[in-house]
């Protein structure tokens, strides 16, 4: 039985008054929301205060959930949504940094760069992670959710159409869109 088919024994089992089987899913994916969350809650203790009202609402409204998507695809839009309208709330915005991390070991990454860790290409390497990180925050909001979700999440153009609650063909469009917006930047910054 795949992912899928286990979510939506345990959303049934909940669905039934089982308790324990929603603890279930949140132990599961506790740890992907709150990386979600985090991404457009800049402060830690704030991103697990969102990640627990996602998934408080996620139960609240599992009554009502159809299985038209998947459980985690479900439980990420409401994320989102949550994490969004926090941010509407607070009045705040996500910052560049919060958008994109390089995951891995710690150190994984400077080890395999060290070769390059010359003054000139780490000074060079900071302009370039600064003018895409700005492009990306400078991005209407479709379109910086589809390009996280794309290059950071890893989603699937379905997926991500899911979750953005449109037709793959917008998805392909918004990304297309956020790319040739980035590009455009870097191109400025390159020459």
């Amino acid at each position: 039985m795949g992912e899928t088919g286990a979510d939506a024994q345990l959303v049934k089992r909940v669905q039934k008054g089982d308790k324990k089987a929603f603890d279930l899913l949140v132990l599961k994916y506790q740890q992907r929301i709150i990386k979600l969350v985090s991404r457009y809650v800049r402060d830690p203790t704030d991103a697990l205060d969102v990640a627990q009202d996602t998934f408080l609402k996620a139960y609240r409204a599992l009554p009502n959930f159809r299985g038209d998507s998947a459980f985690y695809t479900w439980l990420y839009r409401i994320a989102i949504n949550t994490a969004k309208n926090y941010l509407v709330t607070q009045s705040r915005r996500p910052t560049e940094s919060d958008n994109f991390r390089v995951e891995g070991e710690p150190g994984e990454l400077e080890s395999m760069l060290k070769d390059l860790a010359t003054p000139e290409s780490l000074l060079i390497t900071d302009e370039i992670k600064e003018t895409i990180a700005e492009a990306i925050e400078q991005l209407p909001d479709d379109l910086r959710t589809a390009i996280n979700l794309r290059e950071v999440e890893g989603l699937s153009y379905e997926k991500i159409a899911d979750v953005m609650t449109c037709p793959i063909g917008t998805v392909r469009s918004r990304i297309f869109r956020a790319r040739e917006a980035i590009d455009h930047r870097l191109k400025a910054l390159l020459e």
